[in-house]
C-alpha cells in the first residue's frame, strides 16, 4: 500500500504502536517509502509511549517524522517533544464516533486542549495536530486558530464516494457506514472472542458524493475564514486570530435563523 500511493508522489504516513514488534513493522514501513510514522495510542501520556518515541526518533533520526499522540494537555505535549517527537496529535475523545468520555469521565474539550498543547509547541518549535472534533469547516479554522499546524477528521469525509464505508439507502436517501475504530463492531471484527470494553459507536453518516468538490468547497472556506481574520497563513492566524465568549443568543445568530429553508447544500 505504502508503494502504490508513493508511486503517485504523496507524502505517506503510517501508523504503528508501542509493542516492541512495531519496531520492526516501522523499519518495514519506512523501507517501503514511509515519510512519517504515526505513534497511535488512545492515551499518548504514558512511559511507554514516551519510551517508543524516544526509541523511533533514535532508529530513524531525521529520516522520517514522529507523530505522537494522543494527548490533550500542555505536560503531555511537553514530554512528547522532549521525547523526540516532530508533531504531537491533540484530541481525547472529541471525535463523533468516540463516548470515551461518556464511558471514562476522561477528556478535555478540543479548543482548550489545543490551546494549552499549543503552549509546548511554540516552546519547542513543534508541529502540532487537532484530531477530532470538527463538524464543519469553520471548526476547521477555529482549531488552525488555538495553534494547531493541521487537523486530522473523519467525521467531515465519511460520507464521500471515496471512503471505506458501505453506501446504505434508508427512506430513499443514501447513506455511508462510519464506525469508532472501538465500537462494539468494529473490536468484535479485530478479536471477536475478546470485547470487554468499547469507546465508540458505529453509525451512518448522510452522503456527500466524490471527494473533488466537497474538498475543494472546504478549502474555499478556510481560506475566507483566514481572510476575516486578516491571516495570509496558519502563522499569522496564531497571531490575529482572537476567541470570545458566545452567548446563547450569539449561538442562535450561527448559521441560518428564522427562515425556511428551501435548499442546503
Amino acid at each position: 500500500m505504502v508503494k502504490t500511493v508513493k508511486r503517485e508522489k504523496i507524502l505517506v504516513g503510517a501508523a504503528v504502536g508501542v509493542k516492541e514488534k512495531e519496531f520492526e513493522r516501522a523499519k518495514l514501513l519506512v523501507s517501503a517509502g514511509a515519510d512519517l510514522l504515526v505513534l497511535d495510542v488512545a492515551h499518548g501520556h504514558m512511559q511507554q509511549t514516551i519510551e517508543t518515541t524516544k526509541k523511533l526518533k533514535q532508529i530513524f533520526g531525521k529520516k522520517v517524522d514522529i507523530v505522537s499522540g494522543n494527548v490533550a494537555t500542555f505536560e503531555a505535549a511537553k514530554d512528547l517533544f522532549i521525547a523526540g517527537a516532530d508533531s504531537v496529535k491533540v484530541g481525547i475523545g472529541p471525535g463523533s464516533t468516540c463516548i470515551t468520555r461518556v464511558e471514562t469521565g476522561c477528556g478535555v474539550p478540543q479548543i482548550s486542549a489545543v490551546l494549552d498543547c499549543a503552549k509546548a509547541a511554540r516552546i519547542y518549535k513543534k508541529a502540532l495536530i487537532c484530531d477530532g472534533g470538527m463538524k464543519n469547516s469553520g471548526d476547521i479554522v477555529k482549531a488552525l486558530a488555538a495553534g494547531a499546524s493541521a487537523v486530522m477528521t473523519g467525521h467531515l469525509f465519511a460520507g464521500l464516494k471515496e471512503t471505506a464505508g458501505k453506501i446504505v439507502v434508508k427512506n430513499g436517501k443514501k447513506y455511508k457506514e462510519y464506525n469508532g475504530s472501538t465500537s462494539l463492531i468494529e473490536k468484535s471484527r479485530q478479536s471477536p472472542n475478546n470485547v470487554k470494553h468499547v469507546e465508540g459507536v458505529a453509525s451512518f453518516v448522510p452522503y456527500k458524493g466524490e471527494l473533488k468538490p466537497y474538498i475543494d468547497r472546504v478549502l474555499e472556506n478556510i481560506r475566507s475564514g483566514f481572510s476575516y481574520a486578516g491571516a495570509r497563513n496558519i502563522k499569522e492566524l496564531w497571531q490575529k486570530a482572537k476567541f470570545v465568549r458566545v452567548s446563547p443568543n450569539g449561538l442562535k445568530e450561527n448559521g441560518h435563523h428564522d427562515i425556511i429553508v428551501i435548499q442546503n447544500d
